[in-house]
């Protein structure tokens, strides 16, 4: 069984990667390029992963966030609607995971997510976010505290080379919805793409 996944410069990510890759996954990470310092991260997290798991990780496919999501962004603060930049970022993400998997033979989709832990990350924000695909998520870090990804992360070797200094993310608004309204996300949605959600 296939699926595609998430992976970021970050601690998460791999370490989700890496327990489906372990359930006998074969795995087409994605990551969605914002600049240089982060995709030298990335290209490490994936060359330790495929030592780890050589025949099911799969290439790395990178996607270009200055042309996939830029033009999304621009559109959100021309409506002044920016506090929903991360909610976007993330629904971009699965919708462009989706189009991947299913040129794929893709079954999934895997991602860092753990409950709560930043403003995409939110249960009311999981929600609108999960709209953007009809295959299923797989979270399987979603009940893990912190401490715990971090010690699976230093046990499979990922989590040194994602502490390395980056540079941080520049389309994160200063006040990020955290509870986001569905009807209001719709709204959003719509004079965003000009079709409705």
């Amino acid at each position: 069984m296939k699926a595609v996944a998430l992976l970021s410069s970050g601690i998460d990510s791999p370490v989700a990667i890496y327990l489906m890759l372990k359930k006998g996954l074969e795995v087409i990470p994605i990551h969605f390029k914002q600049d240089e310092s982060k995709y030298r991260k990335v290209q490490k997290i994936w060359k330790r992963l495929r030592e780890l798991y050589p025949k099911r990780l799969k290439e790395l496919v990178v996607v270009d966030v200055y042309e996939y999501q830029a033009p999304v962004f621009e559109k959100l603060i021309e409506l002044k609607k920016h506090k929903w930049i991360c909610v976007f970022c993330k629904f971009t993400m699965y919708k462009k995971a989706t189009e991947i998997a299913k040129e794929n033979g893709a079954w999934a989709i895997i991602t860092g997510d753990s409950l709560g832990q930043v403003a995409s990350q939110t249960l009311d924000n999981l929600v609108i976010i999960s709209l953007a695909t009809d295959l299923p998520i797989l979270r399987p870090l979603i009940g893990f505290d912190k401490e715990e990804v971090v010690k699976i992360a230093k046990e499979i070797g990922t989590f040194d080379i994602s502490i390395e200094p980056e540079e941080g993310c520049p389309f994160v608004p200063k006040h990020p919805i955290i509870r986001g309204s569905l009807g209001e996300f719709k709204k959003v949605h719509e004079a965003v793409f000009g079709t409705p959600c």
